[in-house]
Order: structure tokens, then C-alpha cells, then sequence
């Protein structure tokens, strides 16, 4: 119409010039963040844990846990290792049971699915029972108990260590400079030898380690007769020997117990 005044409207572009894409940026900052952080917890874990992340990865579907699978993955995770540590004490408890003297020795053998695998303790009472008094001789009970152990942990794949520990009273044999530190790698070197005669293999021996009174079963009662014993760690596979269970102990003389391996005596 003549004379109308003329409006002009102005459509602000702001909305249409960013539109989504700073959503797919977000999403690509946050994704790579948490990238960054599974390879951080990673570096800073232990090696089991890198080892079963890394068996996943290459074995997600866990196929090559399958009886007769063709596949070398290494998928085993940490629970099912903890669950074949089970069927393991069921199968080595069968034999010990059908020992001769069972009634008498079962509250002196103790088997306990620890961090380490299956811990499986010969612990002595006031008499003794695994070994001779004032030796590092095996008794006849003893004897069958580790020769039963052996038959059976030689079947495994797993690494196996062995422990001597004493109970803190002083060693009274009467050998010359023989002490706690001697008669607890005597003993379990003692239940190496029978193991490796009767079916454990070499290959699979990990450490044989004494470790005198350091390590008590019983802390409140140190010269409790229990503390005396023999320990016998199946370890997780994967486990390196380098990973073992502890380090080297050393007496008060400075001396390794590795150096001390052919000592023999008793308490």
C-alpha cells in the first residue's frame, strides 16, 4: 500500500553457527580422559592384575581356558585362579584322609587359599609330629604326609615354595653355633628332598626359605608349638619366581638363609 512504512527483520544466525559439535568434542575429551586414567591404575598395579587385563584382550571369550582348546591365550583372571585353588585343596585333601594316621594328624595339617595360593601347613604340637625331636629328620608320619603332597602337586603346572619356621624358644640341641635360623631351612630343605624323591618336580620348585621365629602363626603365644612348621605355598600360575612370597631372611650374623641350606638340626 502506498504510503506503508517498510520492517525489516533481522534472523540472528548464533544457534545455527555452533550446533551440536562441541557434544562430540565433550564426548571425544572424556573418552580419551578415561583412556588416560585405565593406563595410570595399569602401570601402577601388580603384575597379576596387568597379566589378567592383558589375558582378556587377548582372550576375551576365555576359550582358551577350555579343556581341549587349541589356544594359548592367557585370559585366566584373578577369581578363577582363586577357584582352581579350590578344586586343588579338594584333590590334595583325598590322599591326605586316606593316610594311616589321619585321625591323629588332621588338626596338625591346615590348608588356606591365601593371596599367594594355596598355603598348606604341617604344624607341630608339644610331642612333634612331622619331625624328630631335636632333628631335622622327618618322622614317619611326616614322611608319608609330604610323599602323599608331592604325588599330588607334581600333576600341576604350579610353581611351589617351601617354608621352615620355628617357635622363638632358643634351639637347645647343643650344636655349636646352630640356631632357630639353621633347624628352620634344615626342615623345609628336609621336605624338599622327600617332595623331589616321590613326584615333585624340579622345574616347579620356586624357593625354599627358613625363616626362624620371624614369622609366627601365633603372635600372642610365640613359643606356642604351632608356630613350629613346615609350609607348602602351590602359587598362582603366572606367579614368576622373582614375585615370591618374601625375600631372603637373613640371621643375626648376617648369614642368608640360602647359605645355610645344608645345616641340619632339630628343635
Amino acid at each position: 500500500m502506498p504510503g506503508s512504512p517498510i520492517i525489516i527483520k533481522k534472523v540472528s544466525g548464533h544457534g545455527g553457527h555452533h550446533g551440536g559439535a562441541w557434544k562430540v568434542a565433550y564426548a571425544d575429551f572424556v573418552t580419551a580422559l578415561m583412556a588416560l586414567f585405565i593406563v595410570l591404575w595399569l602401570l601402577s598395579s601388580s603384575k597379576q592384575v596387568q597379566e589378567a587385563v592383558g589375558g582378556y584382550f587377548k582372550d576375551p571369550s576365555g576359550t582358551s581356558k577350555k579343556v581341549g582348546s587349541s589356544m594359548q591365550g592367557s585370559g585366566q583372571s584373578i577369581s578363577l585362579r582363586k577357584d582352581d585353588m579350590a578344586k586343588i585343596k579338594d584333590a590334595l585333601a583325598r590322599p591326605i584322609m586316606s593316610l594311616p594316621d589321619f585321625e591323629k594328624l588332621k588338626k596338625n595339617v591346615e590348608m588356606t587359599i591365601t593371596s599367594e595360593g594355596l598355603r598348606i601347613e604341617l604344624m607341630e604340637d608339644e610331642e612333634g609330629t612331622f619331625f624328630e625331636s631335636g632333628s631335622a629328620l622327618p618322622s614317619a608320619s611326616g614322611k608319608l604326609l609330604l610323599i602323599a603332597l608331592a604325588q599330588e602337586l607334581g600333576k600341576l603346572p604350579n610353581h611351589i615354595s617351601i617354608e621352615g619356621h620355628t617357635d622363638s624358644k632358643p634351639y637347645s640341641g647343643g650344636l655349636t653355633g646352630y640356631s632357630n635360623w639353621e633347624l628352620s631351612v634344615a626342615r623345609a630343605n628336609a621336605a624338599r628332598t622327600i617332595m623331589q624323591s616321590y613326584g615333585l618336580q624340579e622345574k616347579q620348585l620356586s624357593e625354599v626359605r627358613g625363616y626362624a621365629d620371624r614369622r609366627p602363626r601365633v603372635n600372642q603365644s610365640p613359643d606356642e608349638a604351632s608356630n613350629r612348621r613346615i609350609s607348602v605355598i602351590v602359587e598362582y600360575l603366572g606367579r614368576t619366581p622373582e614375585e615370591g612370597t618374601g625375600s631372603e631372611q637373613t640371621n643375626a650374623t648376617g648369614k642368608s638363609a640360602e647359605e645355610k641350606s645344608g645345616a641340619r638340626g632339630g628343635h
